[in-house]
C-alpha cells in the first residue's frame, strides 16, 4: 500500500498541489491528503510545507523524492520482467515536428508487432522529455537537438537532420543555394513556440549578429508554420524532413541555412537505468539500424 502512497507524493511534489495531483490521479482531493497524511506518520515527518496556495517539499521530502522515484521505477521494471512488455503501455516523448514527420512509419511496424502494447505519444519541449526521462514518466524520447551529454540518459544518435529556411517558391532568397543569418536582415518569422532547440539557436545567431528581425507569429504545429509561409506571412526554419513534400509539389522552397552552431540530431533517449522491454528493444534496434544504414552509405 505504501507504493501507492509514494506514487500519490511524487505526483503532489510534481504539482505542488493535492487538488492537481488528484486530478491527475483520478482520486478525490480528500484522498490524496488522506494518502500523504498516512505518508507522513509513517515516516514520523512532514514531508510539505504550505507556502501561500502553493505546496512546497521540507527538507525531508526533498529526501525521500528520489528514494521514491526509485521505487516506483523499479516496480514498474519488476512488472515488465514479469509480463514480458507483452501488453500495457509504452510511453514515447517526442515533439511535435518528429511526431508527424519521423514516427509513424516506426510506429505502425511497431503496431504490427505488438498489437497488444498501449502506444502512448506524448509532445513536449526537448528540455521537458528530459526531465520526464529523469523523473519516470516516460519509457523513451525521440528528441532533435545538439547531441544529448546528460550522464544519466542513454542518448543514440539516429540521424543528424538539416535545418533550412522555408519561404514561397517566389520569395527574393529562394534562388540562393545556402542562406545566413546577413541574408535574413528585417525578415519577418513564423517560428516555433518558446522552448524549442532550433527556434532557440536561430534567435541567438541572429541576436549576437546585431540581425534585426521580427516575429510575426508563432505556433508548435509545423503544419500551422507551413500554412501561413504559404500565405506570405514570413520566413520559417524547420527541419528538412518538414517541407521534403511541399518542395516536391513546388509549394515552398527550402534553403539550408548556414550558421557556425553545433549541428541538430534526432536522438533516442532513454534513462541508463531503464530495463529495455522486448517492444522497447524492438524500437530501439529500429532507430539504430537506420542509423547504421546511413554510415554504410
Amino acid at each position: 500500500m505504501e507504493l501507492v502512497y509514494l506514487h500519490t507524493f511524487r505526483e503532489v511534489a510534481r504539482w505542488g498541489s493535492f487538488t492537481r495531483a488528484a486530478e491527475e490521479l483520478g482520486y478525490a482531493q480528500p484522498t490524496v491528503t488522506a494518502q500523504m497524511q498516512k505518508l507522513e506518520q509513517s515516516y514520523g515527518v512532514p514531508l510539505f510545507e504550505r507556502y501561500g496556495r502553493k505546496l512546497r517539499l521540507t527538507q525531508a521530502g526533498e529526501a525521500l523524492l528520489p528514494y521514491a522515484r526509485e521505487m516506483i521505477r523499479l516496480y514498474g521494471e519488476s512488472k515488465e520482467v514479469v509480463n514480458r512488455q507483452e501488453s500495457g503501455p509504452l510511453t514515447i516523448g517526442t515533439i511535435d515536428t518528429l511526431a508527424a514527420f519521423f514516427l509513424p512509419p516506426y510506429l505502425q511496424s511497431f503496431r504490427e508487432h505488438y498489437p497488444k502494447v498501449d502506444l502512448v505519444l506524448r509532445t513536449a519541449g526537448e528540455e521537458a522529455i528530459l526531465q520526464q526521462l529523469h523523473e519516470g514518466y516516460l519509457d523513451l524520447g525521440i528528441i532533435f537537438d545538439r547531441r544529448c551529454t546528460d550522464k544519466e540518459l542513454v542518448a543514440e544518435t539516429i540521424a543528424q537532420e538539416e535545418l533550412v529556411i522555408v519561404m514561397p517558391p517566389e520569395h527574393r532568397l529562394a534562388g540562393l543555394p545556402t542562406l545566413t543569418a546577413r541574408d535574413l536582415e528585417n525578415e519577418s518569422f513564423i517560428l516555433t513556440e518558446e522552448g524549442c532547440t532550433y527556434r532557440g539557436m536561430l534567435i541567438d545567431v541572429l541576436n549576437e549578429q546585431g540581425i534585426a528581425h521580427r516575429i510575426a507569429c508563432q505556433f508548435s504545429n509545423p503544419e500551422a508554420i507551413k500554412q501561413c509561409v504559404r500565405c506570405g506571412l514570413g520566413v520559417a526554419l524547420l527541419p528538412s524532413m518538414a517541407v521534403r513534400r511541399e518542395q516536391a509539389e513546388g509549394v515552398l522552397a527550402a534553403v539550408p541555412f548556414q550558421n557556425d552552431k553545433p549541428p541538430f540530431f534526432i536522438q533516442l533517449v532513454y534513462h541508463q537505468k531503464k530495463w529495455l522491454s522486448p517492444s522497447m528493444q524492438f524500437l530501439v534496434e529500429k532507430w539504430t539500424s537506420k542509423r547504421a544504414k546511413r554510415e554504410e552509405s
